[in-house]
Formats: structure tokens, sequence, C-alpha cells
């Protein structure tokens, strides 16, 4: 009997930088990483209002910008640093498209791609 695979992926990610690790072919195969995309941040801005509203929209298109690499999300594991794995968790969660997505967290310092592809392998095995 064959296994069948779901579309699994996951992200290391910090409010700067995301790397994201799917299957070779989409639902099978061994884990890789798949892309990496950057969050440059809000420009310096002396309006705090106009900062907040720019930082929001940069954090908006960071996510959508990984999401685009990963179609058709079955499952997910995001890891990284900080508070953006919740915000992220939150929008996937507020998107029609990922709101049935079965999704896990971890906290972990930046990693190789290696030893990201390795804490995927054992997560999901």
């Amino acid at each position: 009997m064959s296994q069948k695979h779901n579309k699994q992926y996951a992200v290391w990610m910090d409010t700067h930088q995301a790397t994201i690790v799917g299957r070779e072919h989409i639902d099978n195969g061994d884990f890789q990483i798949i892309g990496t995309v950057k969050n440059p941040g809000a420009a310096k801005n002396s309006n705090e209002n106009a900062s907040n509203n720019q930082e929001i929209a940069l954090t908006q298109k960071y996510f959508k910008d990984i999401t685009a690499k990963m179609p058709n999300i079955d499952e997910i594991h995001i890891t990284g640093t900080g508070q953006i794995q919740e915000q992220f968790m939150k929008y996937l969660a507020e998107s029609p498209q990922y709101k049935n997505a079965i999704c896990t967290e971890s906290t972990t310092n930046k990693i190789s791609d290696d030893q990201l592809v390795n804490l995927v392998t054992k997560h999901f095995h």
C-alpha cells in the first residue's frame, strides 16, 4: 500500500526573513527548501501613524509572498523567533484557502537550511 502524503510545508520566520520548506513533488518526495522571502521593514518615518500603516502593509505583503510559494496547504509547521509566527497563523486562519490547514508552531533560533529540513522531516514523520 502506498503512503499518501498531505501537502505539508514548514516555515522558519522572523520579522525580516522566511525560509519555506516543502516536498520535492508537492505531496511526495523528500523535504527541501523551496524558497525564501524577505521583509525589508518600514522605512523610518517621523509620522508614527504613517509608519505603523506602512509596517502593517509590508507585513501583509510578506505573508502573501510566503503563501504564494505554498499552494494548497494541508499541514504547516511554523517556527522561528518572536511573535511573527502567531501573526502568520492568524493570517492563515483568516484566509479562506488556508483556514482548514492544520497549523502547528514551535520556537527556534536561526538554524541552517539543513537543520531546518531535518526538523521538518522529523516533525512530519
